[in-house]
């Protein structure tokens, strides 16, 4: 069954696993791991939460999610009946001591005990302390070090719970079982960035602030909080999105080339990309970040609606939607070179995209042409790609000049569709591999980043809402790179649509 014969027998627990991320994203991940036979050969899932369900009831709810958001589209009957004979279920009341007793003797009975036992945590971030003490209490210590323990974002909510939650991990676990889960590192084209950038020997002599004017990275969404209102109202697009995703891809755009792919060595050179990044105090917050907040705009369609008439949100709410940042990286490769960072609901587009832009030539020689500069684009949503803006002669007489995008994309290379980030990860804790998963002092550091704009953010009040939801942001998101002769680039893949530019109605 497995591709890699010498994983060892695994049991996967997964601690809410009647709740939506199970049904929508880990278990429509195992079942393609499974049909590509990526799983040890001897695997087994137990799904654990306070809903009360018989196996059968759970397997056909996680049937239904496979074939709602499975990539391969629904399941066949043979496919799910050889499948669902590796998922079982168990009612378990997170504070209750016997249950976790009897957890564990269920998934140590048979194999299980020589088993590497994999506990992912796709609860609320509250119940995260309560699951983990539980666990380590009822497990005996030989049991708990076969143990690798899953924890999805946010890991913290700031600096000081961050450091609790790790320091509460750290008591029961080693670091090298905490597997600390932000699925935009499992995407095809931010692990391509390294691929990119290492393979290559074109790149790595401009990949520097000799040649590079800035860069930009942006994660735009079209719709707004959806469902997600109560949770988002309390934590905000600077740390549901800035904190983790953003400054995660920033590492990899500005981290130095590592010696080798090993798990320390990749995540000790993103460490000191963060460890760089110069300090913002208090009183620079408002010069070098921005905040907005949505508002309704009938002319965006009928259900776009301001973010406090939004289900589950306060109806005075100083949450922000849109979040901007400059940063500056404090060292001999970057010294200079400001990074701006954003992030939004409502915008005009779904898209994530890394751009760096190429400072201009030197000198102009050619008459009555405005030259654009190079531009190298790294598309990570919707299409996943790599677009390079470079110059060429018009044809014709005279010297005209035009920009052209040299564009590769993954599906018109490889014809495939690459395998969703859950895969990817999920892949990577079976096998023990932490390169794409966040370090304690990561975490800490990255906290440490945006600690300051957090700060007075949470003591100051916004005049909100401050964009008519299809924009770009509030007025001073392009006031803040206007301020350094720059504007914002407008994504590639809205360029090529002829879409508007960033900032206008």
């Amino acid at each position: 069954m497995a591709q890699d014969l010498h994983l060892e027998p695994t049991v996967m627990v997964i601690a809410g696993a009647s709740g939506d991320l199970t049904g929508r994203k880990i278990i429509p991940a195992i079942y393609n791991l499974f049909l590509d036979h990526w799983l040890p050969e001897r695997f087994r899932v137990v799904g654990a939460a306070r809903t009360r369900l018989s196996d059968e009831e759970f397997r056909r709810q996680l049937r239904d999610g496979v074939d709602r958001f499975s990539r391969r589209g629904k399941t066949t009957d043979e496919d799910w009946e050889r499948f669902a004979g590796l998922l079982s279920y168990r009612k378990t009341e997170y504070d209750d001591p016997g249950a976790y007793a009897a957890l564990c003797e269920e998934i140590n009975s048979g194999w299980g005990q020589a088993a590497t036992k994999i506990f992912y945590l796709a609860t609320p971030p509250p119940l995260v302390p309560e699951i983990i003490s539980q666990l380590a209490r009822a497990e005996n210590p030989p049991g708990r070090k076969a143990y690798r323990v899953v924890v999805e974002k946010p890991f913290g909510r700031d600096l000081e719970t961050a450091r609790s939650l790790n320091s509460m991990l750290n008591q029961y676990f080693d670091e090298t079982q905490i597997f600390r889960m932000d699925h935009y590192l499992g995407k095809e084209t931010v692990q391509n960035v390294l691929a990119f950038r290492f393979a290559n020997s074109l790149w790595e002599p401009v990949w520097n602030r000799s040649y590079i004017d800035h860069v930009q990275i942006t994660v735009s969404e079209e719709i707004g909080v959806g469902l997600r209102g109560g949770y988002f109202d309390q934590a905000g697009a600077l740390r549901d999105m800035i904190q983790n995703h953003l400054l995660q891809l920033m590492c990899l755009v500005a981290m130095e080339p590592p010696i080798t792919f090993k798990a320390d060595e990749v995540r000790n050179k993103k460490v000191e990309v963060l460890h760089a990044v110069r300090a913002i105090s208090p009183e620079q917050v408002a010069e070098c970040a921005v905040r907005g907040q949505y508002g309704a705009n009938p002319a965006a369609g009928a259900g776009a609606v301001a973010y406090r008439d939004e289900v589950g949100v306060r109806s005075d709410s100083q949450t922000e939607t849109f979040a901007a940042i400059r940063l500056y990286i404090d060292n001999w490769r970057w010294q200079g070179v400001p990074f701006y960072l954003r992030t939004g609901k409502r915008l005009p587009a779904r898209t994530s995209e890394v751009s760096l832009q190429f400072r201009p030539v030197p000198h102009h020689p050619f008459p009555d042409t405005v030259i654009q500069s190079n531009r190298l684009a790294i598309q990570i949503e919707p299409q996943e790609g790599i677009l390079l803006r470079t110059q060429v002669k018009e044809p014709g007489m005279g010297m005209r000049l035009k920009p052209v995008e040299l564009h590769f994309t993954y599906q018109e290379v490889f014809h495939a569709k690459s395998p969703d980030a859950y895969e990817t990860l999920l892949l990577d804790i079976i096998r023990g591999d932490a390169g794409l998963f966040m370090r304690s002092d990561q975490v800490d550091a990255a906290w440490s980043v945006l600690e300051p704009v957090l700060n007075v953010w949470a003591a100051t009040r916004a005049d909100f809402p401050n964009y008519r939801a299809g924009e770009w942001g509030p007025p001073e998101a392009e006031a803040l790179i206007a301020g350094d002769g720059r504007s914002w680039l407008l994504p590639a893949c809205l360029e090529a649509r002829g879409g508007k530019e960033p900032g206008h109605d």
